[in-house]
């Protein structure tokens, strides 16, 4: 099981997002640190455990906010102050345009089926990246939204593939095992990784029965839910 913690970024600043209500995201409130400063925010997490990867949300760029660089010179710091750490971003790429302004950044970039209207419009992106991607399959409060045929065929997705489950991301009430189940069948393929809902241990372990990678996770770590030694077991 691979955990991979999350920030999104709104405004230069760490927000907590809770089921998908963008709107009315406020800065973070965290057991690890007072600060809702990105940099501090990723330090303090390294320092409760060594993560390798960091998935950081873009809300700025996602909804399309006044300038979408906005948080790149934020995203940026934090690269140089950890060069080493895998960054996985979502900035809503929808197109050849906004996928230049972040492509050979060091950045792996996540293709999110919410920002794409077609299936061409998708392929058109995908053909900068080849399998170089992350894509992110986007269940909204409302159900799935994307290009259907993302859903039904598997020859458009790259090795690592999101299930993103908007309405229980920062609710913490669990993970969507119901949702996730529906991909079981693929995960001796794919790495899966799961979004949304996990309140700790058993949570992921129920994850990995389900054949799920890994898992993105927020508040979690924020409420000290799962311990660093839980992660290390997890992660052995």
């Amino acid at each position: 099981m691979q955990i991979i913690p999350v920030i999104d970024l709104l405004d230069g600043v760490v927000v907590h997002a809770k089921k998908g209500d963008r709107k009315n995201y406020q800065p973070i409130q965290s057991l690890l640190t007072p600060s809702s400063k990105p940099l501090e925010i990723v330090t303090a997490l390294l320092e409760y455990y060594p993560f390798q990867q960091l998935y950081i949300a873009d809300l700025n760029a996602i909804q399309k906010l006044g300038d979408v660089k906005k948080n790149i010179p934020v995203i940026e710091t934090i690269l140089q102050h950890y060069p080493n750490i895998k960054l996985w971003i979502d900035a809503g790429i929808s197109n050849g345009d906004e996928l230049s302004i972040w492509h050979r950044r060091n950045f792996n970039a996540i293709l999110g089926s919410e920002n794409f209207s077609n299936l061409e419009n998708f392929l058109e992106v995908k053909k900068y990246l080849n399998s170089d991607f992350v894509l992110s399959l986007d269940f909204m409060p409302n159900g799935y939204q994307g290009p259907l045929e993302l859903l039904d065929n598997t020859q458009f997705w790259p090795k690592d593939v999101i299930i993103m489950s908007l309405a229980h991301v920062g609710a913490n009430h669990g993970a969507n095992i119901e949702l996730l189940e529906k991909f079981r069948q693929h995960a001796n393929t794919f790495n899966l990784y799961a979004a949304g809902g996990v309140r700790g241990i058993d949570d992921l372990t129920a994850l990995e029965q389900a054949g799920i990678h890994g898992a993105l996770i927020a508040s979690a770590l924020h409420k000290k839910q799962l311990s660093p030694d839980e992660i290390k077991r997890l992660l052995q």
